[in-house]
């Protein structure tokens, strides 16, 4: 509750999406990463990609597992963006490398980009009105 309130005393935007919306959007998108990073480690398993392949999908999980804890544990909105940024550089560069092997895969992050596209925006604004 405690970080419910400090979230929802931050300044925001006025395009910032109401506080219920993140909890859909999420799972929905969870899903997603589920279904297309287990892909890419079978693949991985089966030797049909390096783990070089592998490597920014790891990345990935590891800073999207590390943004609640800094946004929400810590309370630090500027290491939550440099956070979410590294989320979008690393989901970029996991699309372009999964390509040429299996481009359904790139196609199922879509949804994940455009969304971290925009929380990438609405965690930096956020950051700046509330310094």
């Amino acid at each position: 509750m405690n970080t419910y309130n400090w979230y929802s005393q931050l300044i925001k935007p006025s395009w910032a999406p109401p506080a219920w919306l993140f909890g859909p959007a999420w799972s929905f998108l969870y899903l997603l990463i589920i279904i297309s990073f287990s892909q890419v480690f079978v693949l991985l398993a089966q030797k049909r990609i390096t783990w070089i392949v592998a490597l920014p999908f790891i990345f990935n999980i590891f800073f999207n597992l590390a943004f609640t804890p800094l946004q929400f544990g810590l309370k630090n909105n500027l290491l939550a963006a440099i956070d979410i940024s590294l989320i979008l550089i690393t989901l970029i560069w996991a699309m372009i490398v999964i390509w040429p092997h299996v481009r359904w895969i790139t196609y199922l992050q879509v949804p994940y980009l455009l969304w971290v596209s925009f929380a990438t925006a609405l965690q930096f604004t956020v950051t700046f009105l509330n310094k």
